[in-house]
């Protein structure tokens, strides 16, 4: 998760264009080896509990090692030497903006040394930190913007972007969230939560772009924007508010309501004061997260 946010750090900071940004992310995409990969390569998993952990991931909101481990597919030992065989994904991105000749040595370090600073950060955050951690990052985050969260939003918010690396891929940027209380879409489909929490979540994006993201949720190319492609936008909406509904249950124990995810009609979706929209680059295109407490 660093990698992402140190992405939209660089760019708070001017430090590189969009297009830099994305293009190394694309090539950081590339050279990015998923942990199941690697427990094949070594012999600790088969293909078989691979796949089972990855499907077990849509009904919990669990680190693939987390569930290998409880599975005892894994042990601790094998777990800590693949999670040293990874590429780590925060060094690695600046080491290909340095390669690319976006920045230099002397600028990585300097802007390593202000995202650690201002995310209390110790030393080269990794891939494998801790849930505080994470929370913690994804809280300053928003601070920043002037966008404070509550502990449901910080959960629901921590939980989408830990979905989005999962099942669509994690070459992705967050740009800053913008508050709103109207928000012309393109292709939207929203849900509403009711219960001791409610919100309206959403996402919306081009048609093209709606296709791309589809196709790496299915698994499958899809290359017309068809009725397949809508319901995979609606499925992962469904999947990501199903797994937020069940962590609400585990540290608060209270049941939330879903609705059915619904496609917006309307050319503009209007929003609760308090409202905001996070937009987030990805090399095939830019989605974007609605949240409306």
């Amino acid at each position: 998760m660093f990698a992402q946010f140190f992405g939209s750090y660089l760019l708070s900071k001017n430090a590189v264009s969009p297009e830099q940004l994305t293009a190394a992310i694309t090539k950081l995409a590339d050279t990015h080896i998923k942990l199941g990969t690697l427990a094949m390569h070594k012999g600790y998993m088969t293909a078989s509990e691979v796949d089972e952990v990855c499907f077990l991931q849509t009904r919990e909101d669990k680190r693939f090692g987390e569930i290998a481990l409880e599975r005892n597919y894994l042990f601790e030992d094998q777990l800590e030497d693949l999670l040293k065989s990874q590429n780590p994904d925060y060094l690695l991105l600046g080491q290909t903006l340095v390669d690319s000749g976006v920045i230099s040595n002397q600028e990585l370090e300097a802007l390593m040394v202000g995202y650690q600073a201002d995310n209390e950060l110790e030393g080269a955050p990794s891939e494998d930190a801790n849930q505080e951690e994470t929370q913690t990052l994804i809280m300053n985050f928003f601070e920043a913007a002037d966008e404070p969260l509550s502990d449901e939003a910080l959960m629901y918010m921590n939980l989408i972007f830990n979905n989005l690396v999962r099942f669509i891929g994690e070459d992705f940027t967050p740009l800053a969230p913008v508050a709103c209380e109207s928000y012309d879409t393109n292709y939207c489909v929203t849900q509403c939560i009711s219960g001791p929490v409610n919100l309206t979540s959403g996402i919306d994006m081009e048609e093209d772009v709606a296709i791309a993201f589809a196709s790496r949720y299915a698994k499958m190319e899809f290359h017309v924007f068809d009725e397949y492609v809508k319901a995979s936008l609606e499925d992962f909406l469904n999947l990501h508010n199903g797994l937020f509904s069940v962590n609400m249950s585990n540290a608060y124990s209270v049941e939330i309501a879903l609705d059915p995810p619904m496609h917006c009609d309307e050319p503009t979706y209007k929003m609760n004061k308090g409202s905001f929209v996070i937009p987030v680059i990805y090399p095939f295109g830019t989605i974007y997260l609605l949240l409306a407490m």
